[in-house]
Parts: structure tokens; sequence; C-alpha cells
């Protein structure tokens, strides 16, 4: 017994010292630099700016929207090498624009970028050319290869093209292991279906013999034929690194263009929101958090206290992992992290009410504590695993900030499970080996007065149905009214883009950058504006949605008036949507493939189908509520839209779960009605639904009181997101899985 107390408080020990020490490398930093993980972390276009670079079309003809379009996607995939946040839109007819987030050298991006021009896969046929010898040859293989290397010498011939571009879908970096058992990085291949065809017969008449790759003109490779390569799929080996492999897969993938661009212009540019909207959310993040804490600390009073110093951990381990990992931060980012938190919160809410009714149950404290966690551990790994597929699917299928939002999510997902169900225990373990032993300071759960949910479930699917058809009748009223059904921002439907260049630097962030939004606003008549400066000049970009010529004219005159400047130095492009076509496609259908996932784990961990529908009607009902409001309000609906609804549909299928996960309890241990089973599980997890829909709407509340505009934007569809998540799980997701179980009886 006195080794347990030991080991209890010397874990209560650890915690603490993990918590100062990640503080420290967080804020403080080590080594001889001694800058904090957090001042190293890399931030979107949205919260620090980056490089921006401008490619136009090779040649005097106007290229198709098509091509323009695959072209855009397609770079958009490939500049996720620097950053998953990055951004790619048209300017113009023949012009597209690249901006990378957290990359500021803007010269190192277009060397290592290059000119996005063709590949080319050709053969020699009859006989071979000189070809200079490489240091390391590659090896073309389906199965296994050997080095070799590309003859020197034979008599003339020709080469003759088996693969283009359009052939290949795409080419990465994969290990796998060598004749000797050691790891190696190689290049990966993917071939459309006419592509596989072509490169199964050119490489059954070149076994022995190298494939040669061009690239705009210049061989990059020249892998060795080991045998006949059927299935569309190829591997090149040789003695690669991963900068070697990646860098040869990237051209690859750079080649797979339908347009040949070269870069007319770069600049690194400023901050699309502002430092300001940078300092704000971390104080309103601080300042929620800290009333958090002092509320779990009220509610729950020991374990409350534990809870709050896991979240410290949870906080400062989260920033240190952001910079460890290389992971952009922008606000559907923070949108993650915000979600993360959230459920940190409930599992730790859920394993405290747990412990109160175990000892409400008549157990001692320490065997209370055990059960408590014990209890809730299904919930909170269900609720979380959920979360994590569908995070895991839209990382793997998204794009941007879709990617984005994905990886802080998971991450967020891996450190609350395990703060709360490690770290929590840890600590009030600790807490009881002190002394702290007394009920009283651990509570006692009051038992829940059943309210009859069931009874009203017609009321409730009534109120649901009236909010829905509300938001569809504004849509198609601002519709008909030639608003359009949305206020779609710049990120969805393009505008106008101008460049300003001033005699003195203009700080856009400061109070002379107030004074031009006003002006704009007043000139062009609207307030969705992006302001940013160009590093290391006086150019200012000014993005509006599209104005007609006489607005541009009145903006024009406007800005050089104000700044003393000839008017045809200002120029302006039209610039295309930054969430293009594919990108709305890849998030919807990423979305519906999470669904389906979550639908079939909840299957498999519930053992009932019903269970999963009516959890994912749920999460319907709860993106057209939210859809709603953004119609109602008038909100507009830009990049942060799509992290919105996902941050949404995670926070509800979490709540959800801890439902079902009650009902799926108390059908094994009550002998009651189906009805009464349901409003009993609804009830007894109530105060949970509650507490932990309070303690998010908190946190984000302050962001949106303290926040910029953007912000503001940003947390409003998600404080209604937080509201009707929690309605929908208390009030709706039961009655729906009630009303499919008894039609499931009746048939």
């Amino acid at each position: 017994m006195r080794e347990r107390k030991k080991l209890s408080i010397f874990g209560l020990v650890l915690v603490i010292a993990a918590i100062i020490a990640c503080a420290v490398v967080t804020w403080k930093g080590v080594g001889e630099t001694h800058q904090g993980s957090a001042e190293n972390i890399k931030l979107g276009l949205d919260l620090a700016g980056g490089v921006s670079i401008t490619y136009q079309t090779v040649g005097d003809e106007t290229p198709s929207q098509e091509d323009m379009n695959d072209t855009i996607y397609k770079l958009q995939k490939r500049v996720e090498v620097y950053s998953t946040e990055a951004e790619v839109y048209q300017e113009g007819s023949n012009r597209i624009t690249v901006e990378i987030p957290g990359v500021y050298d803007a010269e190192a991006v277009l060397n290592n970028l290059g000119n996005p021009g063709s590949i080319s896969f050709q053969e020699y046929v009859e006989g071979t050319s000189d070809t200079e010898s490489a240091e390391d040859a590659e090896t073309a293989e389906d199965t296994e290869s050997t080095d070799s290397e590309a003859s020197d010498t034979e008599s003339a011939g020709y080469f003759n093209e088996v693969l283009t571009g359009e052939d290949v879908v795409t080419a990465d970096v994969r290990t796998q292991t060598d004749d000797y058992g050691n790891s190696e990085y190689v290049v990966r291949l993917q071939l459309t279906s006419d592509g596989a065809k072509k490169f199964e017969d050119a490489t059954g008449r070149n076994i022995g013999k190298p494939i040669y790759i061009i690239y705009d003109g210049e061989l990059i490779s020249y892998p060795t034929v080991n045998n006949k390569i059927p299935g569309g799929e190829a591997i090149i080996t040789g003695s690669f690194t991963y900068e070697s492999a990646n860098s040869l897969a990237t051209t690859i993938r750079l080649g797979v263009l339908k347009l040949q661009l070269e870069d007319v212009h770069s600049s690194v540019v400023g901050a699309k929101l502002g430092e300001q909207a940078l300092s704000t959310s971390l104080k309103a993040g601080a300042i929620g958090v800290a009333i958090v804490i002092v509320f779990m600390t009220v509610m729950y009073l020991v374990p409350g206290l534990a809870s709050g110093l896991a979240l410290l951990l949870y906080l400062v381990s989260m920033l240190c992992f952001l910079n460890a990992l290389d992971v952009t931060l922008t606000l559907p980012g923070i949108a993650g992290i915000i979600l993360s938190l959230g459920m940190a919160v409930d599992a730790n809410v859920i394993i405290f009410t747990r412990i109160r009714e175990e000892i409400a149950a008549g157990r001692m404290v320490r065997d209370a504590i055990r059960f408590g966690f014990k209890k809730a551990a299904s919930a909170i790994i269900d609720g979380n695993i959920t979360t994590l597929i569908a995070a895991g699917v839209l990382y793997l299928m998204g794009t941007g900030p879709i990617k984005g939002f994905a990886t802080t999510l998971a991450l967020g997902i891996v450190l609350s499970m395990f703060t709360a169900m490690v770290v929590t225990r840890v600590i009030i373990y600790g807490f009881y080996a002190l002394g702290i032993k007394s009920e009283k300071a651990y509570g006692r759960q009051k038992p829940a007065k059943v309210i009859g949910f069931i009874k009203r479930k017609t009321v409730f699917f009534i109120i649901s149905g009236a909010l829905i058809v509300i938001g569809f009748v504004v849509m198609a009223v601002n519709g008909a009214g030639g608003r359009g059904a949305m206020n779609y921002s710049l990120d969805f439907t393009g505008g106008t883009s101008m460049t300003v260049a001033t005699n003195e630097y203009v700080d856009t962030k400061s109070d002379a950058g107030t004074e031009l939004r006003a002006l704009i606003e007043e000139t062009a008549g609207t307030n969705e504006i992006q302001l940013q400066n160009v590093q290391d000049s006086n150019e200012i970009v000014i993005k509006t949605p599209v104005l007609d010529k006489e607005s541009r004219a009145a903006l024009k005159a406007a800005l050089a008036e104000k700044y003393s400047i000839d008017e045809t130095t200002i120029t302006e492009e039209s610039i295309s949507a930054v969430i293009s076509d594919d990108m709305q496609k890849d998030a919807v259908i990423s979305v519906i493939i999470a669904a389906i996932c979550m639908l079939i784990y909840i299957w498999i961990r519930f053992r009932d189908l019903r269970f999963g529908f009516s959890a994912v009607i749920a999460l319907i009902h709860d993106v057209l509520v939210v859809l709603m409001v953004y119609a109602v309000v008038r909100i507009p609906v830009g990049n942060t839209f799509i992290a919105c609804m996902l941050t949404i549909v995670g926070y509800s299928i979490n709540a959800t779960i801890v439902i079902f996960d009650r009902i799926r309890e108390n059908m094994k241990t009550m002998h009651a009605s189906l009805s009464e089973v349901v409003d009993t599980s609804i009830s007894q997890t109530i105060s949970r639904s509650i507490n932990t829909s309070l303690t998010t709407f908190i946190t984000i509340f302050v962001l949106f009181i303290m926040g910029v505009s953007s912000i503001r934007e940003f947390t409003l569809p998600l404080m209604a997101g937080v509201i009707c998540g929690a309605y929908s799980s208390i009030c709706i997701t039961g009655a729906l899985w009630y009303v499919m179980k008894k039609i499931g009886k009746k048939n």
C-alpha cells in the first residue's frame, strides 16, 4: 500500500514536471536560439503571409478553361509538398497564382518549383545513344530490381515516346525492404488504364534497357527495365535519399500538366487577416481555457482541478507537436484544435460523472475512481475513434484547408485521449495519495430525473424540420432577389485583384490599413476585402469581390488621389476562386466517405445498424441547420466554411456516441420498455452534454467577443453548431433510433 502511494505521488510530480518542461520548450525554447516552439510554428497565409508566385501559360493562344482548371487542380496537389494550406487560383484568362504560407524565400521556391513543363517517357530504338553516366542508376521494376547504368555508346538510332504526362496519374515516395533486409526509399508511379497498356508493351520490348524520363527537354532519370511491367504501377529504385526520391517524384507529378507555364512575378505577401487576428486569437484562447479550468474545478471539485492540469499539458504538448511535425496553422487548423479541446473536456466530464455515479452506488472513493475510468472508457474510445476515422479520410482525400483541419484534429484527438485517460488518472490518484480522500471532494451524483424525450419526439422533429425549411426558403428568396442563395466569399467566387504601388510604405495592419479599408468599402460598396503588403516594396495587394467597370474606375481614382500616384500604375486582374470545383468535389466526396466509415464503425461496435443511421441523419440535420444560420445571417461562405462544417460533424458525432453507449449499457441491465430505456439514458447523460457544450461554447464565445471581423465570421456559425449539436444529440438521435427500432420490430 505504501509503495502504491509513493508511486501515485511520483506520478503527480512527473506530470507537473512535464507541464513545466513543455511550457519552457513552448515559450522559452532550448539551445542557443532560445526560441520557443510556439514561435516556430508555421502560420498560413491568413495569419502570417508567405510566397506568392504568378505563372503565365506559354504560347499566344488563350488556353481553354478546362485546361486551366486541370492545371490549377494539379498544381494545388503539387504545392502541397510545401504546405497543405497552399492556395492556387486563376488570374485573368491565362495566369495562375500560387501562394505558399510560411515560406518567405521566393527565389528558393522558384528554383525548387521550377517551370511546370512537360514530362515524357521514351525508349531508344535500333541501338542506344550517348548518355552521361549517373552516380546512382535507378531501376524500374514491378517486384525486384538491381542497379544498372545506361549503355555508353552505340550506333545511330532514334528516340520513341512511349508515355506522356497524360498517362501518369501520380508519383510518390514509398519505402520498401531491399535484398539485404534494409529499408530503402523508392518512387512509385501510377498510370492511367491507357498508360498501363502502353507501359506494359514498352517494358516488354526493353528488358535490360533503360526507359528515359525527360522533363521539359532535359533527361532526369533513366531506370533500367528488369522485366515486363503490367498493371499500371511501377517502382523506381536506386540509392535514394528521401530528398532525392521526393525530388524525382514531385518533378514527375509537376510534369503531369496540360499547360506549360512560365513565372512572370514572385513576391512575399503579408497575412490576409493581419497579425491582429493571431494575437487576439491567442489571448482569447488563453482566457477561454482559463475560464474552462475554473468552471471544471467548481463543477467537479478535485477531479475538475485534475482535468485542468491535464488540459494545460494537452495545450503545451500540442504546441510542441505542431512545431515538431512542421504543421502549418491556419483558421481551419485552429478549428481542429478547438474541436479536440472540446473532446478533451468531454472525456473528463464523462469520467467524472461515472466516478460520482459509483460513489452514489456505495463504492469507496478509490474504487469509484477505478470503476469510473473503466466504465467511461468505451464511450471515450468509440467517440474519439469515430472522429479519428473521419479525420483520416479527410486528410487522405482532402486538399488545402481540409488537410490542415484533419491534421490538427487527428493530433488533438490522440493527445486528448492520452491526457484524459492516462494523465488525468495519474493526477487524481496522486491527489488521493496526498490525503484528499473525502467523498465530498469528489462529489456524489444525484439520481437523474427521467425526462420524457420520446413522448416529445414529434415536437422535436417538427422544430428541426421547420429550421431546415426556413434555411431553404431564405436561400430561395435570396437567389430570386439576385443576392445569391448564400453569401459566397472570394474563396468560392473569385473577384478582382488590384496592386497599388504607393510612394511610401503603408502598413495594412496599422491604422493606415484601417483607413484604406474604409476607403475601399465606401468606394466599392463591399466590406469583403483582403489587404496584403508585398515584402521589401511599397506595393499593396487589394482583393475584393468582382467589381463592375464603374466600380473599378472609381476605386482606382480614389486610390490615386489618396496616395498621390498615377492611376495608370494601378494594375488589376480578375481572379478565380481559391476553392476550385475540384476541391469542392473532393470535400464532398471525402465527407461522404467519412460518414460511411463512421456508420460502419458504429455498426460494428454497437451491433445495430440503426445506431449508425440515426447518427448520420443527425449529422446531416446539424449541417443543414447551420447552413440555415449562414443563409439567414448572410455569413460569408469562404475557406473556413468547410472547416466549420467539419468541426460541427466531429463535435456532434462524439456527443451522440456517449448517449448510444449509455443506451447499450442500460439495455443489458434495465427491465423496462424501450422508451424508458432511451429516456433514462439521455437523462443520465444530459448533464455531460450540457457541461461539455457549455465549456466548448465558452472558448468559442471568447474568440467571438475578442476577435477581428474575420474571426467573428468564423466563430458565429461554430457557436450555432455547438448548440445545434447538443440539441440533436439530446433530442433527435435517441428518438430516431427508437423510431427505427420500433419499425424494425413491426416488420
